[in-house]
């Protein structure tokens, strides 16, 4: 299972990513952000199963902002 965390700089984007991702048919949920990486607003969201440049073409159709997208490499999940 692949699992990836779209990292924010805001609460608020990472609210809305969940929507648009979920909207879009992707399985996405906020989420802490795993101790291994690091964001500025604590909250990241999680798609389990979907390619990394369909996440990010969602969100960037949508206009929300996003710091960067991370694979989960040691297939541990917050």
């Amino acid at each position: 299972m692949t699992t990836l965390h779209v990292l924010f700089f805001s609460t608020h984007h990472a609210l809305w990513a969940e929507e648009v991702l979920r909207t879009a048919g992707m399985t996405a949920r906020v989420v802490a952000v795993p101790r291994r990486y690091s964001s500025d607003c604590g909250y990241c969201v999680r798609v389990v199963e979907a390619p990394e440049p369909a996440i990010a073409a969602a969100l960037a159709a949508a206009g929300v902002e996003y710091d960067r997208i991370v694979r989960d490499t040691d297939g541990v999940s917050s």
